[in-house]
Order: C-alpha cells, then structure tokens, then sequence
C-alpha cells in the first residue's frame, strides 16, 4: 500500500505538524546557518502565506531544546547541545489593527502571559517599558540569553496603508516596541523578525546596524516556499493523485503545477520556488485551482496602485535594483516596490552589467486572481464573472474572428458607467490591459522587439494576434504603426496565422470607436 501523504492545510505550529506526521519540507539547514554566521539580528521578507511562520515555530521549538521533533531533519546532526532557552513569540498576523487600540490589547494580552510564565511582577503599565522588564527578567530567572521571534512585525502597517493616521499612530508604537532589541542587547540571544516588507521609516532598521537583512540573500535564497527538487522528493503521492484525478500524466500534472504555483524567485541566483501554500491545498484537494487569492484580498494594494496612478503596463515587466526593493514607504509607495513584497511580482532574470533585476508575475494563479480585483479599479461597470461579453471575446480570438472579438470589446467599454469614465490615455491602456489578460488567453503586453514594444500579442492554437492601441488617433495610425516597424517579423516562421489589429480609443465616446484588421502572409 502505497504512503498516505497528509497535508497540515494552514497549520503553522512546528510541533503540530511533526506530531501528527503531516509532510513536512525540512528547512532545518537554515537553523544551521543561523548557527554557523553566529549573528544576533535578523530579518526576513517574503509575500504572505510563504512559510514564514512555520519557519519561525521551527525556530522556537529548537531553542527550546525540543530535539524529539527533530529526530531524522538536518540539524539534528549539527553539533547543539539542545539546551533550553526563554524564547518570547510574539505573532501579529492574528489581527487586523482597524482601531487605534487594537495593537495595544495584542501586546497587553501576550505580555501578560509571558509576565505569568517567569513570575514577573508588572510594575509599570508602559508596554515598552514592560517588554524591557520582560526581556531581562527572563535572562536573569533562566540563565540564559532570551530568543525573541516576531512574525509578521508589520502586519498593522500593512493593515492600514491607505489609512495615515492609524499607520503613524501603529509606526510609532510599534517604534517603542521594536527600540528595545537595541536596549536590551546584552540579554538577548537571537532576535528574528518576519514581514513583507522593509519599511524604510521604521527604527527598528536604523537602529540595529548588526542587523542581517537576509530577504536577498543567496545563502537563505529557498528558506521559504517549495523548490522543484523539493515538490519531487516530499510530494510522489499527491503528485499521482492529482493526474489520477484530472485524468492527465505525470508529466503533465507537474507541468500544470508548474505553470499555476511556480515562478517565484527571491535572489540573483535563486531557483523559481512554488507558493507552498497553493501547492499543498492542490496536492490534498488533487486539484489545480486558485488558492493563495483566497487567503487575503489584494484590496489595499490594488487601491495603492490607483492613487498612485501607476502604469499597469509598465509596472507589470520592469527592471529595477536591489535597493528599489529593500525599503518601502507605504504611504508614498512605489509600485513596483509594493507590487514585490506583497507577491505579486518576482525576480525573473538578474543583469549582472547593470545590477538589476528583471521582475515579473509569477505564475497564472497570481495573474488570475490579481487581475479579477484590479479590473473594477479601472473599468467600473457590470462584474466579470459570468460575463457573455468576455465570453465572446475569448471565442472569437479562439477561433480566427477578430472583428467580431473587437465588437464585443467595444460593447464592453461602452457599457461603463458614466461617473466612472476611463479619463486619460494610462487609463484606458490599463483598463485594455487588465480585460485582454483577464480573458484566460495566453497574452503578453509591452512585447519587446528590435524596432519598438508591441502594446498586446495575443497567442491561440491558431493565431497570433499583433494589437496596437491609439487615444484619440486614428486605428489607421496604429495599423501602420505595426507595420512600419515590423513587429510581425518576431513570430515569422511560427505556424500560426498572424493578424494585426489597429485601435482607437474615443476620450469622447468613452469606448473604442474604430479598428483596423489586416491578416500576414509570410
């Protein structure tokens, strides 16, 4: 009888998982790291739902000397005498931060505990002052040097990103908070934090100058998410199960996960990793679906993107350096920037010339799921789902009728409500944008060629769909557009039929008004 892979779907407690002999992906090597570099400060980012967490109650349980759990993982070889240490966990994903006060009942209620643990008597109400008191009071009744974990430390700046009052008023207490791993240096032994991102006007960063900041590190490149050789070493069964399911091969099962969860990459020379979170419901439901959407509405960073006015086009396929990454003021935020640390972009290619990185969606789930909450954003009529206009659009690009696909478009566009009207050239680019990908077609936008940037190709079994966009110009200017600088030349020798397409957006009619369609002979 084959083995039953068991899945610990949204569990993130270490002991849990290795208790109950759900598959776990031993990540312990970077523990022996930690141990090997000998720092005291460390920090970490990654998007949400990627293991940061779980990496961190690993981390609990191994200096708490817990070394049953860690019987047959990797740094239950390493040279460690298991003694135990005070560790104080504190997680901040459990809530959302929407009133002012809510932080200060989190830190109250979790501070109590730890006060309770090591018999601490609480003599000031002060929260700073109480962690301060905490911190050494646990030093000094153990002996030994306290570990503090913070999981998610922003998770109440995030919360309120488009709301500045509540992130100054969470900035500055959390400010107050974060002083003491600086103060109380001499007490502590490991201080590892977690979040999305590198806030650039946080103390905590500028404080700490012996802070190793590994989120572009090459050595911790994989310390969350899935490697391939990792999905094809912990994951045979649930890989079987689902092409037994969806009644495909292996091969193409792998392909399909692939193409959904990979694409992610953290580092110059990282390898892609898979959302661990997507993957493991897929291998328990056997299903490709979309998942990591689920688990948090992009809703704050879709409207950042919006008041920003951020081109999707370019922001989508981009170059940018390291230090355009590492820190974020979410109340000016760059989008390219927060469009990173939230997983909506990864590294895709790395210029060693220039030292800059070439970012991109990871993968379809992403994409899909993105894409269906920025649509209302930019084009505010009837919802997607379900739609018969897009419907059509998808059939007539499938099947060779592009006159017949532009029509419905047009429909589309003129159906938006009038308050709502696309205003300005970056607008109506972004809005075509968002509906052409949106459709489930193999699409690519900014299209580099030798000559110039096609603005959207389109790719069926059949066809290949060369579309250029004007605003308030002619569709004859875009047609020629296309032509005089050769983009059909990049897919001569394809098989496929090319047809280019020239559009011209009204600003008066607010929708497209004419088109040019002219098929390719090579």
């Amino acid at each position: 009888m084959a083995n039953i892979e068991k899945y610990a779907i949204g569990e993130q407690d270490f002991r849990i998982i290795r208790s109950g002999c759900y598959v776990y992906v031993d990540k312990t090597n970077y523990i022996a790291k930690i141990l090997q570099d000998g720092g005291r400060y460390y920090f970490l980012a990654r998007p949400r739902r990627f293991g940061k967490s779980l990496f961190l109650s690993t981390l609990k349980y191994f200096f708490e000397g817990r070394r049953e759990l860690f019987k047959g993982l990797y740094v239950d070889s390493v040279d460690w005498d298991w003694t135990e240490f005070p560790v104080l966990h504190l997680d901040l994903n459990r809530e959302k931060y929407a009133e002012p006060d809510k932080l200060d009942a989190v830190l109250d209620k979790v501070f109590r505990e730890w006060e309770e643990k090591y018999k601490i008597e609480v003599k000031d109400t002060n929260l700073p002052q109480r962690f301060q008191t905490i911190i050494e009071e646990a030093h000094r009744k153990t002996g030994r040097r306290v570990v503090v974990l913070v999981d998610e430390y922003d998770k109440p700046l995030v919360g309120n990103i488009n709301n500045e009052d509540n992130f100054e008023h969470y900035r500055t207490k959390l400010g107050g908070i974060y002083s003491n791993f600086k103060s109380s240096a001499p007490h502590l032994q490991l201080v590892f934090l977690t979040g999305v991102s590198r806030f650039s006007k946080l103390s905590v960063f500028s404080d700490l100058n012996n802070l190793n900041d590994i989120t572009f590190n090459e050595k911790f490149a994989d310390i969350c998410g899935i490697t391939q050789k990792e999905l094809t070493g912990y994951f045979q069964e649930g890989i079987r199960k689902l092409a037994e399911t969806e009644e495909i091969g292996i091969e193409e099962a792998m392909k399909e996960l692939k193409r959904n969860y990979d694409g992610y990459r953290f580092t110059a020379k990282g390898s892609d990793t898979y959302n661990p979170w997507s993957l493991l419901n897929s291998m328990d439901a056997s299903k490709i679906s979309d998942y990591w959407n689920d688990t948090g509405m992009p809703t704050l960073v879709a409207e950042s993107l919006k008041r920003v006015d951020a081109d999707l086009e370019d922001t989508f396929d981009t170059y940018c350096t390291v230090s355009d990454l590492k820190g974020l003021d979410l109340l000016n935020p760059n989008p390219i920037a927060l469009l990173y640390q939230t997983g909506y972009l990864t590294i895709k290619d790395y210029d060693r010339e220039s030292d800059s990185f070439r970012l991109g969606i990871p993968n379809r789930e992403v994409k899909r799921g993105f894409f269906k909450i920025l649509v209302p954003y930019y084009v505010k009529n009837r919802p997607l789902s379900g739609n018969q206009l897009i419907q059509a659009v998808v059939r007539h690009f499938m099947f060779g009728n592009p006159e017949r696909a532009m029509k419905s478009l047009q429909a589309y566009f003129a159906g938006i409500d009038y308050t709502m009207r696309i205003e300005n050239e970056n607008n109506f680019h972004n809005a075509f944008y968002l509906l052409i990908d949106i459709i489930g077609l193999d699409t690519e936008t900014e299209h580099h060629t030798s000559e110039g940037r096609i603005d959207i190709v389109i790719k069926t079994k059949r066809f290949i769909y060369v579309i250029e966009l004007k605003y308030d110009r002619s569709a004859e200017e875009a047609l020629q557009q296309i032509e005089e600088k050769h983009y059909p030349r990049k897919f001569y020798g394809d098989n496929r039929e090319i047809i280019l397409i020239g559009a011209s957006f009204s600003s008066r009619s607010r929708c497209i008004e004419s088109w040019k369609i002219k098929a390719v002979k090579q």
